[in-house]
């Protein structure tokens, strides 16, 4: 009797044993760090690259879906100028709300946001919609040192 009591029990001891939890971090759906990138968004809106300038680390590296490495911030900020060129009513409409990650693991701090891009074609008229997310790691100091973004921009002019 012992032994068919204690084999369950034995099972259920190793079974709760390699299923415990272990928590990595927090996720926060209001947090300093996403108003960061909040100013990020409004000063691309406003061509402000002096603004946009001020947010990122000197350091900082930027990557979007579609080339092959990174690049640092200041081309990209010079890149993303550049779509100014081409479109009118260029906007940046948030798709539900961002979320600060702040993982124990390396202490990393990011922001992960969905947005939707559109703008409308100086040459042809067309609006371009561009569903994407987009992540924002910080370091201690509350600046970006690396922003990606993924979504489908082969249709964008440049």
């Amino acid at each position: 009797m012992k032994k068919i009591l204690l084999s369950p029990a034995l099972f259920l001891l190793v079974l709760a044993a390699f299923s415990q939890e272990k928590r990595n971090g927090d996720i926060y759906m209001e947090h300093p760090y996403i108003n960061i990138v909040y100013k990020s968004v409004k000063a691309y809106l406003d061509n402000d690259i002096a603004a946009n300038t001020q947010i990122f680390s000197d350091t900082a590296g930027f990557w979007v879906s579609g080339i092959p490495k990174r690049i640092p911030i200041a081309e990209a900020l010079k890149n993303w100028s550049r779509d100014f060129n081409f479109y009118d009513s260029i906007s940046l409409t948030k798709v539900g709300y961002p979320d600060y990650l702040a993982y124990k693991d390396m202490d990393a701090k990011t922001v992960q946001s969905w947005w939707t891009w559109k703008g409308k074609s100086k040459k042809t008229g067309e609006i371009l919609r561009i569903p994407c997310v987009q992540f924002d790691d910080f370091n201690k100091d509350g600046k970006i040192v690396f922003e990606s973004l993924y979504g489908d921009f082969s249709k964008m002019e440049h």
